[in-house]
């Protein structure tokens, strides 16, 4: 039987052509880049999840969520309860803040979208960068 999918959320802050990135301290994608985010807490909505991971892991400050999708993480092998539905936001956040890994996250810091595919990162990640800068992907389609 399928596990029913908890609700998570991701905030995608963009900032002079680069992408705000954490490395995560724990599973699921422990030690993997990914967009702010985590799961929800009870009577969140999933724009209200995204603004306080971001904020959580980031020290932002974001607003104006706007949905750009929603993915279905399947369950890792091994890590219970990692079986997501995750809704990615794109959020605005003041330029002149500076972004502090707090809570689970052990880095965060500003990457070009070349940079991210180099990265360690989720399928969820890079699809959405490939999205977000469609002329990285140009060329190796078949």
């Amino acid at each position: 039987m399928m596990s029913m999918p908890r609700l998570a959320s991701s905030a995608i802050v963009e900032r002079a052509g680069r992408y705000l990135l954490v490395r995560r301290g724990n599973p699921p994608a422990a030690d993997l880049y990914a967009f702010p985010g985590g799961r929800a807490e009870p009577g969140e909505t999933p724009e209200e999840t995204a603004l306080r991971e971001l904020l959580e892991e980031t020290g932002l400050v974001g607003r104006n969520p706007r949905l750009f999708e929603t993915v279905e993480l399947q369950p890792e092998a091994g890590v219970v309860g990692s079986h997501f539905m995750l809704s990615v936001f794109q959020v605005d956040a003041d330029d002149t803040e500076r972004a502090e890994a707090q809570s689970d996250a052990l880095e965060a810091d500003w990457f070009l979208p070349e940079e991210i595919l180099d990265l360690p990162i989720p399928e969820s990640v890079r699809d959405c960068i490939l999205r977000l800068a469609p002329d990285l992907g140009a060329g190796s389609e078949a």
